[in-house]
């Protein structure tokens, strides 16, 4: 029980902190700072993590990882909008 409750505990820490991150960049709709190799490695590792997750019947790190790679979904279209938007408007 308590290694389940340590386990939960540091899921939320961690999507918190992301989670954050994911809303300042949306609500800054700036790109400073960010790499899109963030969230394009994030996917990538998120996936695998969640086939691990899943593979190994360890339910704390299945719904972590699919959480984590909904946020990575998320942020990797914040990151594409606040690049669109930050790109001078052609006229004509």
């Amino acid at each position: 029980m308590a290694t389940q409750l340590i386990g939960w505990l540091a899921a939320v820490i961690l999507l918190a902190t992301i989670g954050r991150q994911v809303y300042s960049q949306w609500r800054s709709r700036s790109v400073a700072g960010v790499s899109r190799w963030l969230f394009i490695g994030q996917l990538a590792a998120s996936s695998g993590f969640v086939i691990y997750s899943w593979l190994l019947g360890d339910l704390v790190f299945l719904v972590t990882n699919a959480l984590m790679l909904a946020t990575a979904v998320v942020g990797q279209c914040i990151y594409r909008r606040n690049k669109k938007l930050s790109e001078p408007q052609r006229i004509g």
